[in-house]
């Protein structure tokens, strides 16, 4: 079987059709051979068009199946683009299962003779699809195996979907269980603050107790934890991290699923999460800012996190809250998975969220970075 190869081709505008139709060409003389599969991210002005859209890349660039989403903003190789009209198409010439629909009630992994994958792409959209409900049940069927991608995103007013080939889906989940895997790489911007303590009262998502105190000032002294300078930029960015993995004896950065903090109120001590804690199980309370951002994303990029694998090509799921406005540079997130992966080719979106997992039980995140780095596995 011949090596993967992928390629990965952007259009910077409104649909036209002859442009999509060079595209298509592109994909074909560079790939040299037939396509498996291409993911799509496309602006919602595409959405009138999709059918012509998907027939083209399909017969002019020699692709089999077509799935992808609409995206606010874009991402080619190391280039963000965080408006606008467009598209990104990522096409592989690999080995893959046929995507399939997803639905809300019931994985399609319970079908007689399904082969159990190693790794698994799901795009699905936030207005439709019960992905937090989906993901519990992929976990407790699939334990273990990971699920990376995105939740659709779009302009204020606009139009959200998810499409498999021309079908309009609730979501779409690409099982893999062949030479091609995803490697999941999560960067949640956040690092633990005060002390890991074990929760000892919760009702649904009030957290009122954290090992002999309240949530809440298990709160304030964490807040209290930090320097003056941090203190001056936490409002609005401490998260309640909930471990993903008990079974560790010095939490860090990456062992807590991170989760927003809706309210807090001194009064009966209570701390609310966007989250469902376990009594018994450890929060300890996270910051996030630039600084804590562009070093977590160092410290999951770091070389051995990739050693003795075979990157052939990356999806990149940037939250919206990343970008330029959040790092003060453009192009970060894509800039240094890019080099990361050693300038191959790389497709993405801001998404309204991204999929990726801690403690071995995939789960969606905000304020995220998600990818999906494609790998051949030895034999």
């Amino acid at each position: 079987m011949p090596p993967p190869i992928a390629h990965t081709v952007s259009l910077p505008d409104c649909y036209a059709a002859a442009a999509v139709k060079d595209a298509a060409g592109e994909i074909r003389r560079t790939l040299g051979r037939s396509a498996r599969l291409a993911v799509a991210f496309v602006s919602p002005d595409y959405l009138p068009f999709l059918p012509e859209f998907v027939e083209t890349l399909r017969v002019d660039g020699h692709i089999l199946d077509i799935i992808g989403c609409t995206a606010v903003g874009r991402i080619a190789g190391d280039c963000e683009t965080e408006s606008g009209k467009g598209c990104v198409v990522l096409a592989l010439a690999t080995d893959s299962n046929e995507p399939i629909e997803a639905h809300r009630n019931g994985l399609f992994i319970q079908a007689p003779g399904f082969a159990r994958p190693h790794s698994a792409l799901l795009l699905a959209n936030p207005e439709e699809f019960e992905t937090d409900a989906w993901l519990r049940e992929w976990n407790a069927s699939l334990p273990g195996v990971p699920c990376l991608g995105g939740l659709a995103s779009g302009g204020e007013g606009e139009e959200l979907a998810v499409f498999l080939n021309d079908r309009i889906v609730d979501a779409v989940c690409l099982p893999l269980s062949g030479r091609a895997a995803l490697l999941p790489i999560l960067s949640q911007g956040c690092r633990p603050i005060g002390e890991p303590l074990t929760v000892t009262r919760a009702e649904d998502n009030i957290v009122y107790s954290l090992g002999s105190q309240p949530a809440y000032k298990a709160l304030e002294s964490a807040f209290e934890s930090l320097t003056d300078s941090e203190k001056s930029v936490a409002k609005g960015n401490l998260f309640a991290g909930l471990a993903g993995n008990e079974y560790v004896e010095d939490f860090k950065p990456g062992d807590f699923l991170i989760r927003n903090i809706i309210g807090a109120d001194p009064g009966s001590g209570a701390v609310v999460i966007g989250g469902i804690p376990r009594t018994g199980q450890t929060l300890q309370y996270q910051l996030r800012n630039r600084e804590i951002a562009r070093a977590d994303l160092a410290r999951v990029l770091a070389p051995a996190d990739l050693a003795g694998t075979r990157p052939f090509a990356t999806l990149l799921f940037s939250c919206i809250d990343r970008g330029a406005g959040f790092f003060g540079e453009p192009h970060f997130d894509a800039g240094n998975f890019f080099r990361a992966i050693g300038g191959r080719p790389l497709a993405g979106f801001f998404c309204n969220g991204g999929i990726g997992p801690v403690g071995g039980r995939s789960a969606l995140h905000g304020h995220a970075a998600a990818a999906a780095i494609w790998v051949e596995k030895s034999s």
